[in-house]
């Protein structure tokens, strides 16, 4: 029968990961139809191989909150083990998530792959053309962490770069200021909630939107931060961003490395992140295409007469990638798309 085995690595790490008198183990053993054994300082867990997968996820979050000094409750364990026994399989085989009344679900197998990245990875880079999806999966899966009280605020970042214009001086304060860069960001939002409950949230500090160069020196805990048009931060930018995580915090960076609007010469923080943390364990790296552009039909077909006509423009050259999609995570698998 197949089996994996989870070696802990203190008493403590044990404490949090069995729960009270064994309960996180029960809960988990009942809601899989596994068997799980505990002793020594490891937990077996022996049953169906897509069982024990989804078993191992939930002990290994145990370990993570742990980590991050995160106490688990037993309300907790069950949304960790609705989440992983729900991954909602739509009937593309893909994730879906529920908001509400609203369900987003995958329509393309880059989606379904994309947003299991999303689920099991604290640091996610998503790279497509337009259209994909990038932007708004990473916007409902950060509204509905929020109203699961799992984080308590939702941080949306963008660089301050124009595609190719310059608009000039622009009157009004911060936000009205920065309100055309965060367009895109704003209009996720609007689809998942209504004005008034965006608003309110804003005021109470639960939702942000800031530009890129207002996150440095920041630390943010039990926040999710989504970074959008990641292609057009500098090298140095990413460095800054990606080091404001904080405790249960996660980090989305989305963009389309063909869609530079740095200038000449310079690097793409995107391109160059995903190059450089491609190997490191616990990053989620999904990449779509244009078959995962989910817009109006023209959308695929403007794309695809853009892309064979004109070389794309990059700062930096995507990393090479072998028949068998070595650069990209086992977990993830190959190009997706937005």
């Amino acid at each position: 029968m197949p089996e994996v085995t989870i070696t802990l690595d203190s008493h403590d790490e044990e404490l949090a990961v069995f729960g009270s008198r064994d309960q996180f183990l029960r809960q988990v053993r009942d809601a899989f139809g596994v068997k799980v054994v505990a002793r020594h300082g490891e937990v077996r867990v022996e049953g169906e191989t897509r069982k024990i997968e989804m078993a191992r996820q939930v002990f290994e979050e145990l370990r993570g909150w742990h980590r991050r000094r995160r106490t688990a409750s037993a309300g907790d364990v069950a949304d960790l083990i609705e989440s992983r026994a729900r991954p909602e399989i739509d009937d593309k085989g893909g994730f879906e998530i529920r908001e509400g009344n609203k369900i987003v679900r995958a329509r393309t197998e880059g989606q379904s792959r994309y947003l299991a990245a999303l689920r099991d990875h604290e640091l996610v880079f998503c790279i497509g053309p337009a259209g994909t999806g990038k932007t708004y999966l990473a916007v409902a899966m950060a509204v509905a962490e929020l109203r699961k009280g799992r984080i308590k605020k939702i941080v949306l970042v963008r660089p301050a770069v124009e595609a190719g214009e310059h608009l000039g001086f622009l009157p009004g304060d911060l936000e009205a200021k920065i309100n055309p860069y965060l367009r895109p960001l704003l209009d996720a939002l609007h689809d998942l909630m209504d004005y008034d409950q965006i608003r309110r949230y804003m005021g109470n500090d639960l939702i942000e939107i800031a530009p890129l160069a207002y996150m440095r020196g920041r630390t943010l805990n039990d926040a999710v931060i989504i970074l959008d048009e990641g292609q057009n931060a500098t090298v140095p930018q990413m460095k800054m961003f990606l080091t404001r995580m904080g405790q249960n915090a996660r980090i989305v960076v989305t963009g389309d490395t063909s869609q530079v609007d740095l200038p000449p010469e310079t690097i793409s923080g995107l391109a160059d992140a995903v190059e450089r943390l491609r190997d490191v364990p616990g990053i989620g790296i999904a990449k779509l295409d244009r078959s995962d552009i989910v817009r109006h039909p023209l959308v695929q077909a403007i794309v695809n007469a853009y892309e064979e006509t004109e070389p794309a423009r990059r700062a930096v050259p995507e990393p090479s990638a072998s028949p068998a999609d070595s650069d990209l995570p086992p977990e993830i698998g190959p190009p997706a798309s937005e």
